[in-house]
């Protein structure tokens, strides 16, 4: 006979795993008409209207040739409330080698400023060559990377692919990986 203490690990654990474990059946969910605003870190649709949807192996195969991979992560913020005086370093940001990284350029509301950081990264990235491949994308499940291919379409980029599952599909993989800076000019 298990004790009271065991009964309750028990359900704590089925618990945590029913909570993480995904729904059966459960279908992804379906383009919004604009970008997305929510949770951003939260299952995707399987495509983009307009754009190319790659798994990893196809993603790959983009990058052996020599394709533009856009990385638009989120750059986590300098915790508050750091006492004078603390030094923060910031995480390394890992992703696909060759990538550009343009934080924060994902959201589904870009300020100005931000928005011309996004089309100036781009400008230099294709270097003004519209019909030029891009491949966006952050994290798996990651609604920005989705945001951010769908402008650069508005923008009138031809060739723009999403890969959905970006440097967790990649690291699954185990393709290499290295650590990446912001562009310049933010």
């Amino acid at each position: 006979m298990r004790s009271r203490v065991e009964i309750l690990a028990l359900a704590s654990a089925f618990a945590s795993l029913c909570l993480c474990a995904p729904v059966w059946g459960a279908k992804p969910p379906r383009e919004p008409d604009g970008y997305f605003v929510g949770a951003y870190h939260s299952p995707v649709p399987m495509t983009l209207r307009g754009a190319g949807v790659v798994d990893t192996a196809q993603a790959h195969a983009l990058w052996l040739k020599h394709q533009i991979f856009v990385d638009v992560l989120p750059q986590p913020p300098k915790p508050a409330g750091l006492p004078p005086g603390t030094i923060f370093r910031q995480k390394p940001r890992y992703d696909i080698p060759g990538s550009i990284w343009l934080p924060d350029t994902g959201y589904g509301q870009l300020a100005g400023k931000m928005q011309f950081y996004f089309e100036d990264g781009l400008q230099k990235a294709t270097h003004g060559d519209k019909a030029r491949t891009l491949v966006f994308y952050c994290l798996k499940d990651c609604w920005m990377s989705w945001n951010a291919a769908r402008r650069a379409m508005r923008l009138g980029y031809d060739h723009v692919v999403w890969y959905r599952d970006g440097s967790d599909g990649w690291a699954g993989a185990q393709f290499p990986l290295q650590i990446n800076r912001e562009a310049p000019g933010r």
